[in-house]
Formats: structure tokens, sequence, C-alpha cells
């Protein structure tokens, strides 16, 4: 039994040696409401699309892992929204053997794009090291699939509600690359600038996919992570992002909630305090890198497809 479903789109672009870009699903599903969480799911595919490569939103849709979403499919992820579980490593046997729905982190997006040979993956911020990590052990599975599995994560750094100096330090132990795309500051997701320097700065996307080339020419396993700040017009001042995310924090502990419920309570609680510029910013960065991570696939495809 196959547990891998493939759309007739994405599976000729990959035959053909096309440029495909992964798109995961739990943005759909937990990352806004409805019908607002499906008009940007396909916002983003038409960004992709008009920038030269093919989208392939991925999801678990009734115990298959799909590569490339039907409009019907993201519909229905964000119509059921929270109901449809998030789907990490650990997940997947529970979801795929009981053939349920499951919106994808970007942990098991990165999963099923390597089963279906996508290379290049799109979202808005990985997890990593949450604050407090030394005591509650709150470390998301995005960085240990960063460390093991052959796909670049094009993203606006890591979500700014983590402790990014240890994020880092967990990837550069991982062996990780970091790259800054025309910065040497890692992004903290809303805001352009961390305080924290990025491994290696390149420039353009070709440069960003011949150093892919060279790291999995040379059997070199693992991601990369690519960090691309959220457009100068959409960021939010680092000062004023800070005091919100403690006024967050300090809310979250207050209530007692952490573990799966954390990140969506406190993503939620900026966007109140806000007032709603969080979401824009959101928005707009994830359409960043999704333009980016185009450019990239169609580097790196006609690295692997030269002309003859």
């Amino acid at each position: 039994m196959s547990y891998l479903d493939i759309s007739k789109e994405v599976g000729e672009a990959l035959h053909n040696g096309r440029p495909v870009v992964a798109l995961e699903s739990t943005i759909i599903s937990h990352g806004m409401p409805y019908p607002q969480n499906v008009e940007t799911a396909i916002q983003v595919e038409n960004q992709v699309r008009e920038s030269g490569a093919i989208p392939a939103t991925i999801a678990i849709i009734n115990g298959k892992m799909k590569a490339g979403l039907t409009t019907d499919e993201i519909t229905l992820l964000g119509q059921e929204g929270f109901a449809v579980p998030k789907v990490s490593r650990r997940d997947f046997p529970y979801i795929l053997s009981q053939g349920k729905n499951g919106a994808t982190t970007v942990a098991s997006t990165m999963i099923i794009s390597a089963k279906a040979g996508i290379k290049i993956f799109a979202t808005g911020g990985i997890g990593g090291v949450h604050r407090g990590a030394e005591t509650t052990m709150d470390i998301s599975a995005d960085l240990q699939e960063l460390a093991n599995t052959d796909v670049a994560v094009v993203s606006a750094g890591a979500k700014s509600i983590l402790d990014l100096g240890l994020t880092l330090e967990y990837l550069e132990t991982m062996g990780v690359p970091v790259i800054g795309y025309r910065t040497e500051e890692f992004p903290a997701f809303y805001s352009r600038e961390s305080g924290f320097g990025v491994d290696y700065r390149l420039d353009d996307a070709g440069a960003i996919a011949s150093l892919l080339h060279a790291k999995w020419e040379n059997d070199l396993s693992g991601g990369v992570l690519i960090a691309n700040p959220v457009p100068e017009s959409h960021a939010l001042p680092t000062n004023t992002m800070d005091r919100v995310i403690e006024e967050a924090i300090r809310q979250a502990e207050q209530k007692g909630i952490s573990g799966k419920k954390l990140t969506p309570f406190l993503l939620g609680k900026i966007k109140e305090l806000t007032q709603g510029e969080s979401l824009v910013s959101n928005i707009e960065l994830v359409m960043n890198n999704a333009r980016l991570a185009a450019s990239i696939a169609i580097e790196l495809a006609a690295i692997n497809t030269p002309t003859s």
C-alpha cells in the first residue's frame, strides 16, 4: 500500500525536471480564520506560479500524504480549522493508519517533500527552542528535521516568540547551515533584526542553488535554512515586538498554557496586541518567501538538468 499521493501536475513537473516549491498546510488550518486562510493559501500558490515554479501544498488527506492539493482540499482544511490535527514526525503512524486528515508543520512538510522528491520549501517561520527550554525541554521537531532531511527551507527566520540564540546554537550543533538572503543578521519573523548573525550571506538565488547542489551532491545530508527578512514595508519594529511578545508570554504563564497550545495562543495574542498588524506582516513575509523559493527552485532545476 502506498501512502504517498503526488498530484498529476506536481508529478509531471518533477518528472520533467521543472522547479517545484512545497508549501505547508498548518498555516491553513491553524494560522488564520476561514475564509482568509483559504484565500491566503491560494494567493501563495499563485505567487509561486507567477514566479515561474509549480506549487505543491502538502498535507495528509484521508490517510494519504499529499504533495499538491486541490482547491477543494485546501478549502476543507480551512473550513475544519483547529479540528484538523497538526502533524509532526511522531504523528504520522497514527494519522496514516487511521485514515485521518492532518495539517503539516515544517517538519512533516519536509518529510513528505523529501519522499516526493521536492527540494525547496517555503514557509513563514520555523519552530525552534522555546524560551525556558532549559527546564521545559520544549524544542520544536522542526530543528531535528532540518538536521536530517534533504530539503531547503525558506523562512523569515524563526518565530520571534522563541529563544533565537538557543535555536541558532542548536542548528549549529546539528550541522545545519543558516544562509542569510541579502542579510548578515538572522531575521526575527515580524522584524528584520534579531541581534544574531547568520552563518553565510548570499545575495542571489543562483548562489543559494549552487550551495544546495554542492551540499547534496557530496552526500552531506540534512537541510539548509534560508533566512529571508520580511519586506521593510511590512516589518514591525523590534522594540515594539519585544514588548508585545513579553506581554503575550506573561499572559500564557498566568493561564498555565504550554505544550502544543502555547504557540497558537501566543500568535493569537500577538495579533490582538498589534491590532492585526502581525497578521498582515505574516501574510506578506510568506509571499516574499514563496517568491524567493521559486527563484531558488528555478536555479536548482537548471543546475540539475543542464542543457546539452
